[in-house]
């Protein structure tokens, strides 16, 4: 079995009945004597397989497709389309909940850890070129602009840097610092969720209700406008805010509650969130339209929704069926590498743009071939900017397995080298979200990677 990044990972795969492995089952089966006439106490909960839930890693997988395909074509109606971002931190719940079988800040010390590192190699690369660039922190907030610099090494808040850097005639646009910056609102979101963590599964296991609802009645006070926080703070409660509900919804498919309710309930419930949410959106388009990323009480809504009915349904696939095979490494590269894809997406993007601008001087450019390119320049974005990303996984994305105490792997597919036996059980530990620059913007005016 492939191994996949633990912090972004799912929940295991299927398990008998009994909450064993068919193999444990029948270990236990074999040493239970039928002599035994004493009523033996119940058994405490069973700890949570090992095995892997490639659905799970399938939603993933999409998901980051469709992130990096939003920040190229800027197309608003992906974000009802797949809600990316709330698919995202439920997988992450989910798994932290199976994770607290263990004491909780062993758990939260290794999710740091892990995410730290990806980081640090991201933020030494941004930092330096912004140096060179000329930039000064200080330049707008003074000695706060220095001290801010911490949040590229602990996502505990916002980062700085400069909205504009460089020349109209750089090769990268000079905007290009904020949209690198894009994606880090997900690691301090993401941060802080696994902090809360031991307290969130803590209340959802006395009051399940209470507190999977709690995150949307605080998303209609602070993401409404009825209440109002000023600067990155507010900014930072309303993310927790509007995907505290997937994260406890991740949590609850882990423990179980989802199965415990008709199918029908969960679906006719998660449908009428869903309704309100386009039904608020309605009422509240922004100057990008459908864009829930800018409409905070319909993001927190329809990503409700839309996860409940995917986690429903989830079919806990050991391996890929054979219609979807052919994607397996694909698949298992993208769960491995998923923090490096989502970190470099963005600058990459932003990459693909001088790549395709030296096509025109090509001696072969006559103007129907100028024509078709520029009418075609965004797709080509697209096609570009997967072949950067394999080279940054190449290049940095081993900093992931460091991370997690594991040998560097420059292309962790799951493909078994030649001349090595099959790896038994799948029990190792896993470990393990341009011209469209301003495509992704919230409705704060940052660049937001969702």
């Amino acid at each position: 079995m492939p191994e996949v990044p633990e912090e972004w990972a799912g929940p295991a795969g299927p398990v008998g009945p009994t909450g064993r492995t068919p193999e444990a089952a029948s270990s236990v089966a074999a040493a239970e004597s039928p002599s035994r006439t004493k009523t033996e106490p119940p058994s405490a909960k069973p700890s949570p397989p090992s095995g892997r839930d490639r659905y799970l890693d399938l939603l993933r997988s999409i998901a980051l497709v469709r992130v990096v395909a939003y920040h190229v074509f800027g197309w608003a109606w992906l974000t009802v389309v797949f809600p990316s971002m709330g698919v995202m931190f439920a997988l992450a719940g989910a798994l932290m909940a199976r994770s607290l079988s263990r004491p909780a800040w062993g758990v939260i010390r290794g999710r740091i850890r892990r995410l730290l590192p990806p980081l640090w190699a991201f933020s030494a690369v941004v930092l330096a070129m912004l140096f060179v660039g000329g930039w000064n922190p200080s330049k707008d907030d003074g000695a706060l602009g220095w001290l801010g610099l911490v949040n590229y090494v602990i996502p505990i808040g916002a980062p700085p840097y400069p909205w504009q850097i460089g020349s109209e005639s750089g090769l990268l646009e000079q905007t290009w610092a904020v949209q690198a910056a894009g994606p880090l609102w997900y690691l301090r979101a993401y941060l802080w969720f696994v902090i809360a963590s031991p307290l969130l599964l803590w209340a959802f296991r006395r009051v399940p209700w209470a507190t999977l609802l709690a995150p949307l009645a605080l998303t209609a006070v602070v993401g409404t406008g009825l209440v109002s926080i000023p600067g990155e703070t507010g900014n930072a409660v309303t993310d927790f805010a509007v995907y505290g509900s997937c994260w406890i919804l991740g949590m609850a498919h882990q423990e179980g509650v989802l199965k415990e309710i008709p199918r029908y309930a969960v679906v006719s419930v998660a449908s009428l969130f869903m309704a309100f949410g386009l039904w608020w959106a309605s009422g509240h388009l922004g100057p990008d339209g459908w864009n829930l990323n800018d409409i905070p009480l319909a993001q927190a809504t329809w990503s409700l929704g839309f996860v409940a009915i995917l986690l429903q349904y989830s079919p806990s696939w050991a391996s890929l069926p054979a219609r979807l095979a052919h994607w397996d490494k694909l698949i298992t590269l993208s769960n491995n590498r998923a923090v490096t894809i989502y970190l470099w997406h963005n600058l990459l993007i932003m990459a693909t743009v001088p790549l395709l601008d030296a096509f025109y001087k090509l001696p072969f450019m006559d103007d129907r071939l100028s024509n078709a390119l520029s009418t075609t320049y965004t797709l080509w974005m697209f096609v570009l900017v997967w072949p950067l990303i394999g080279l940054m996984i190449v290049g940095v994305g081993w900093v992931e397995d460091l991370a997690a105490k594991r040998g560097p792997r420059l292309w962790p597919d799951g493909a078994k080298k030649a001349g090595k036996g099959k790896r038994g059980g799948g029990r190792g530990r896993s470990s393990g979200s341009g011209p469209r620059s301003g495509s992704g913007s919230g409705s704060r005016g940052r660049a937001r990677a969702r």
